[in-house]
């Protein structure tokens, strides 16, 4: 049997691995062991490495920086545990070329969760490493989904008191595809806001007969809140970006979608100079203000 520390670090990165699909060493060490040296937690990746539940790639344009993901095996064993049953396991990489070719994207999405890791334990708030669940998958009909960057747990207030309990989906852009694309994000949500199932047989209710309700309410006491991280664009392209989610507020379903949810968006960079807790989030409905984003209304 592979000698998995079950009590602690060892599980636990093999988890965060599992269910963020990359990380860079020094990104898993902020996660996992801030407080101590660097050096345990490559020692750790080292000897997980050697038992064949996670493996490397090595970025040369980032300093030969080193970028872990789980192994098929790893992900067979991490899937099993009570933390991460249910939840649908991650695609492997299959080769070091396919690897490098998603790293950009995952390792801003596990960059992005970190910041919220991170701020909330700075302000004594519960925010945990398998808080944030990346590409959790919601069906919209005529076999179409959203599929969210990353769906965030979040609970403000001091963390062995009372508190209350938010939910975000996290979508991050990295500028790779045009602002009208950005912008088709946002009617997407819309749908999934609005989208009832069919029921095969089924007619308009009758009186006394429960209507059908929305998809989302399964899994939701309240829609989650929307946010945007934007990467990869200087402060105009931020601008550019951000217009383009708010002319889509013209659009009546958005309209009411925004009206109902709140959705917001920030730069990667003022996240990683301010903190996610500050008021640099843009309502879309109002681009101009700057909000903080769980002082939002609730949705």
């Amino acid at each position: 049997m592979t000698d998995v520390d079950a009590g602690g670090g060892d599980r636990l990165a093999l988890a965060v691995l599992t269910q963020y699909r990359m990380a860079t060493t020094e990104q898993m060490h902020r996660v996992i062991a801030p407080e101590v040296r660097i050096e345990q937690t490559r020692r750790r990746l080292a000897k997980m490495r050697d038992e064949g539940l996670i493996d490397r790639i090595t970025l040369p344009q980032s300093g030969r920086q080193r970028v872990w993901f789980p192994t098929s095996y790893g992900v067979q064993i991490a899937s099993e545990w009570p933390e991460l049953r249910g939840r649908r396991p991650p695609k492997t990489v299959s080769d070091p070329t396919a690897a490098r070719l998603r790293a950009g994207h995952t390792l801003t999405v596990t960059e992005t969760a970190l910041l919220f890791l991170e701020d909330a334990r700075r302000h004594g708030e519960l925010c945990r490493p398998l808080d944030w669940l990346p590409e959790v998958y919601h069906p919209i009909g005529g076999g179409e989904a959203v599929i969210p960057d990353a769906l965030m747990y979040y609970r403000r207030g001091p963390a062995d008191g009372e508190g209350s309990m938010l939910r975000a989906f996290v979508e991050v852009d990295r500028a790779t595809m045009g602002p009208e694309r950005l912008a088709a994000k946002l009617t997407a949500y819309a749908r999934l806001y609005h989208y009832v199932p069919a029921s095969p047989g089924r007619h308009r209710p009758t009186i006394g007969q429960e209507p059908a309700q929305e998809e989302w309410r399964r899994r939701y006491p309240l829609f989650p809140r929307l946010l945007f991280v934007l990467d990869g664009a200087g402060p105009a392209g931020i601008t550019t970006r951000i217009r383009a989610l708010h002319a889509t507020a013209a659009d009546p379903p958005v309209a009411g979608f925004l009206h109902a949810v709140p959705v917001v968006a920030a730069s990667l960079a003022d996240l990683r100079s301010n903190g996610p807790s500050e008021p640099v989030w843009h309502p879309i409905r109002d681009p101009d203000r700057k909000v903080v984003w769980s002082q939002t209304q609730d949705a």
